[in-house]
């Protein structure tokens, strides 16, 4: 299923200006499926790495697809019940920044100063508001680079443990 998914994801960005690829486990389903229709409206092309259903399933089991599709060149966005599961288990690949974001300042911040490249949301911590809230604001902030690409360079530079 997962090479099947990640053939979809790589056929799907060959034409398209931005792509969203969404992942999440139970506790996000709903979420999930509400900002898919949100981004959809705003002209993105979407990628669902599942779950597709809200029985219950073991979050670490739909980070992987979330983020090959990231480094290769997607933006990415998880969602669990509290964004902390998702968060931890994405930002263990090389080149991930995965940012778990409250509001929609976390949110800005996040890009314009550490680049993230998935955008981590808890279902059970904020309204569907603020949820939409953060996503449009991940979308439309753009990196600062300057200062804060230097700072992000030297994180690429801990060791691996």
């Amino acid at each position: 299923m997962a090479e099947t998914i990640m053939n979809s994801v790589q056929s799907s960005q060959k034409n398209t200006k931005e792509t969203l690829v969404f992942g999440c486990d139970h506790g996000g389903f709903a979420y999930k499926e509400f900002l898919k229709k949100f981004a959809e409206t705003k002209g993105y092309t979407i990628i669902d790495c599942g779950t597709h259903s809200p029985d219950s399933v073991d979050y670490p089991d739909y980070i992987e697809c979330v983020v090959r599709s990231v480094l290769a060149g997607s933006v990415g966005v998880l969602i669990c019940g509290s964004g902390v599961g998702m968060s931890i288990g994405a930002n263990r690949f090389k080149g991930i920044r995965a940012a778990l974001c409250m509001n929609s300042q976390m949110a800005k911040v996040a890009r314009e100063h550490n680049n993230a490249n998935i955008l981590v949301l808890g279902e059970r911590l904020m309204s569907t508001d603020e949820a939409a809230s953060c996503l449009n604001a991940f979308l439309n902030t753009p990196f600062v680079g300057d200062r804060h690409q230097r700072r992000i360079e030297k994180l690429d530079t801990f060791p691996s443990c």
